[in-house]
């Protein structure tokens, strides 16, 4: 019995099924809208603001889960210090 057809269509099904989950990964991600200044947003309630742990004072990208005024999830995302830095701050005084 020859294996080689059938290492060759397990490896093309496993290649097709991660470039599948990719996709599903990338199409998540890009309905989320980067801030600008003066951009409205109309927020009625925040879902999320997960923010990773801060070990050092840096510039970080924070992300805001909300539902604006219509009902619709909205993703945006912002660049800001991160906690660490408002903490250090205080310990120099």
């Amino acid at each position: 019995m020859n294996i080689r057809p059938f290492l060759l269509t397990t490896t093309l099904a496993c290649s097709s099924y991660a470039a599948l989950a990719q996709a599903n990964e990338t199409s998540a991600t890009s309905n989320q809208v980067p801030y600008q200044y003066g951009m409205p947003l109309h927020v009625a309630k925040v879902l999320t603001l997960p923010e990773p742990p801060p070990l050092e004072c840096k510039v970080i990208t924070a992300d805001m889960k909300y539902i604006d005024n219509t009902g619709k999830p909205v993703q945006i995302s912002d660049r800001k210090l991160s906690d660490a830095c408002s903490q250090q701050n205080l310990q120099q005084f």
